[in-house]
């Protein structure tokens, strides 16, 4: 199925800012602000021209920024390359146009829009669906000018499955790059059963396969650097980032030996990843796949060459099975197409009590939201729900331990209202902490951030939900204004937010900025730096109602 993003933008009326027009560029006082109403984009045969190792690309310049769009940073991984290890990309000799996203990673791309909310309120850009995915976007302030500008290396989220470089507007890296004359990167790459599935056991060539979709990572990271000083940035200062299943590809690229050194500073962004999936879980779910497919572990060339529309769907199915048989839930548990620890490539679970020695050197931020998951965001009945229906529909998933919860936390949080109080043991800080407490052993710092900002939408039930912080770090809130509202009232807290980030990438800490002194994280103490309409450090607010999770 093709689904193609140019339409839906032009159908959404969102054309200018799904393309970056971004009002925050103008609104934050950029050179073309009102009294200096000139053209704002530039393109043509010399202008966006810069050198990689493999060929000259051309993008375009938008409001003083050098945007180069789906640049090749590996080979077409379709056919003899699926299940294989990421492969050069293919030298070119003519210019090569950077200017429109590259392919979206293989995925299930039906009813991608059915949930009309959810369209409008992340506003899904998904352009055309290829295995030549391997394909990043660069914004820059500047080309060859002997600068070394901090490197932004962005990791999108939907998980292990889903999901591409520009899937929200806010992921977008203009604007960041304009007010902090920073580098910033994103990235495709391969998805699902194209990048997590472990055929190991048909032998030493398919030994890489289980983590492939990882091994593109490294490899745009190696590209960053070998080519980002013809972009202005400096690979010697590269942050990788990353939100929900980009958070988790973070914790899994500290986590690899192939990647030590391409990277200095790391930010996950909710999705803290502990544990990956065991060599022999993965490799029950491959034999799952061939099984379905009629297949042996003689016929991987067949399942390599076969459509990848045809191999997704047995893949699909097996897993369903996989579960099924194994009496597994949907989520979580046995395993699935995620990171494998195959004693290779990934040697050891990232952050399973001891981080992972890889990780040693490498700063991080930590930072996930009040509400990952708000039950009332489209329901709004469940508004006037009380304590006691909110301990009923907890039950199934606490158990007996469910009214000592709801208690507890009540008691953390005595200003909240029983659906608040739900939507917070939702959406619990246990991964978070793990992850800071067993980072905060390392000697390399470690920063806790908790964000509480709520947007003034759909009669505020929305609250600070998963992926809302993203377009703050990234001054991104008038870009992203299905998430914001926008206006001068998130806009004033993105200030902050950005600028503490880009400091970290400077520097390893986040402090210099607006917010207030922002302690590193300790076990002991639990600081955390609260964002919010007013930012607060509080040493481990929900440290005595997390205790009744346990």
């Amino acid at each position: 199925m093709k689904t193609n993003r140019r339409k839906f933008i032009q159908n959404a009326g969102l054309s200018a800012a799904a393309l970056g027009f971004a009002p925050q560029a103008i609104a934050s006082g950029s050179r073309n602000d009102a009294d200096k109403d000139g053209q704002v984009l530039f393109i043509g045969d010399d202008i966006a021209v810069a050198n990689t190792a493999y060929g000259k690309v051309k993008g375009f310049m938008l409001r003083g920024i050098n945007t180069f769009l789906g640049i090749p940073y590996g080979a077409d991984t379709s056919g003899a390359n699926r299940f294989m290890p990421p492969q050069k990309p293919k030298p070119w000799t003519e210019v090569l146009p950077a200017v429109w996203w590259g392919n979206t990673a293989p995925q299930n791309m039906e009813k991608r829009y059915a949930n009309v909310y959810a369209s409008f309120v992340d506003h899904w850009n998904y352009d055309d669906v290829s295995e030549d995915c391997l394909k990043l976007n660069v914004w820059t302030p500047a080309i060859n000018d002997g600068k070394k500008r901090p490197v932004m290396v962005w990791l999108h989220g939907g998980g292990y499955a889903n999901g591409n470089a520009i899937e929200q507007d806010g992921y977008h890296g203009e604007n960041l790059s304009r007010k902090n004359d920073i580098v910033f990167v994103s990235i495709n790459h391969r998805l699902g059963p194209f990048g997590y599935a472990h055929f190991g056991a048909a032998g030493e060539k398919f030994g890489a396969s289980g983590n492939v979709g990882m091994l593109d990572c490294v490899a745009a990271l190696e590209w960053v650097r070998d080519n980002i000083t013809n972009f202005g940035g400096d690979p010697g200062n590269v942050t990788i980032m990353g939100q929900s299943g980009g958070g988790a590809k973070v914790c899994v690229l500290t986590a690899m030996p192939a990647a030590k050194g391409l990277f200095h500073k790391a930010v996950a962004l909710s999705g803290s990843s502990l544990k990956a999936v065991e060599k022999g879980n993965a490799e029950k779910l491959a034999s799952y796949i061939l099984k379905e497919a009629g297949l042996t572990y003689n016929d991987m060339d067949k399942l390599q060459q076969m459509p990848w529309k045809q191999y997704l769907e047995f893949a699909s199915r097996a897993f369903t099975k996989y579960r099924e048989d194994l009496k597994l839930p949907m989520f979580g548990g046995g395993g699935g197409f995620a990171p494998v620890v195959d004693g290779t490539y990934l040697p050891q679970h990232p952050y399973n009590l001891e981080p992972a020695p890889t990780a040693a050197d490498v700063p991080m931020l930590i930072c996930s939201t009040f509400n990952e998951q708000s039950p009332s965001r489209t329901d709004s009945a469940l508004e006037k729900i009380d304590i006691n229906g909110v301990k009923d529909k907890l039950k199934d998933r606490f158990g007996d331990k469910t009214g000592s919860i709801v208690d507890a936390y009540t008691k953390a949080f005595p200003d909240k209202r029983p659906i608040e109080i739900w939507s917070m043991i939702a959406s619990n800080r246990q991964n978070a902490i793990a992850l800071a407490d067993a980072k905060s052993k390392q000697s390399a710092g470690v920063y806790v951030a908790w964000f509480g900002w709520q947007p003034p939408l759909f009669d505020n039930r929305m609250r600070a939900f998963h992926c809302s912080d993203i377009c703050f770090w990234f001054y991104n809130t008038d870009v992203m204004i299905t998430h914001t509202g926008g206006g001068a009232r998130p806009r004033k807290l993105s200030t902050k937010m950005s600028d503490a980030l880009v400091n970290f990438m400077r520097t390893g800490n986040p402090n210099g900025g607006s917010l207030p002194r922002w302690p590193a994280y300790t076990a002991a103490n639990g600081e955390t730096m609260i964002l919010d309409d007013t930012c607060a450090v509080k040493n481990d607010p929900d440290r005595e109602a997390r205790k009744a999770l346990a």
